[in-house]
């Protein structure tokens, strides 16, 4: 095991890890799918400018959940209605319903983008027998 923060993407037996940096620089997207190698859903992060907003957009089968990792966001919507957003705040839309982000605050805005269809597969996660699925701080007792 490394202490060395990761940055670019690393992989290994059915897994990868990496960073929002390591996926690219500058404003735009940052594929997170095509760089970690998700098959399960679509998964982008945005890094926008202040004072800038996306296009507006819909999908025709994929409803999405938007993260907001850093900045202040105000995701509007089809109806007229405008929602702000701080960091660690979350918005779900479906797929037909038309939306775009505003960067209203004075740092750059960094939102993570999660989408998909076909519903949720349930709570299948399962841990070893006897092991807890949540455990204390590495090294404590």
């Amino acid at each position: 095991m490394s202490n060395e923060t990761v940055v670019e993407v690393r992989t290994g037996d059915g897994w990868a890890v990496g960073s929002l940096e390591g996926l690219g620089d500058g404003y735009g997207f940052r594929k997170i799918r095509k760089g970690l190698g998700v098959q399960a859903f679509g998964t982008n992060a945005v890094v926008m400018p202040p004072g800038y907003s996306s296009g507006w957009h819909w999908h025709e089968r994929q409803e999405e959940t938007y993260f907001i990792h850093r900045g202040t966001a105000e995701i509007e919507f089809g109806d007229g209605s405008r929602h702000r957003l701080a960091e660690g705040g979350l918005a779900r839309v479906d797929a037909a319903t038309k939306r775009r982000m505003h960067n209203v605050g004075d740092v750059d805005l960094v939102y993570v983008c999660f989408g998909g269809a076909d519903g949720y597969v349930g709570r299948d996660g399962v841990a070893p027998e006897g092991e807890a699925r949540v455990s204390g701080p590495p090294g404590a007792a």
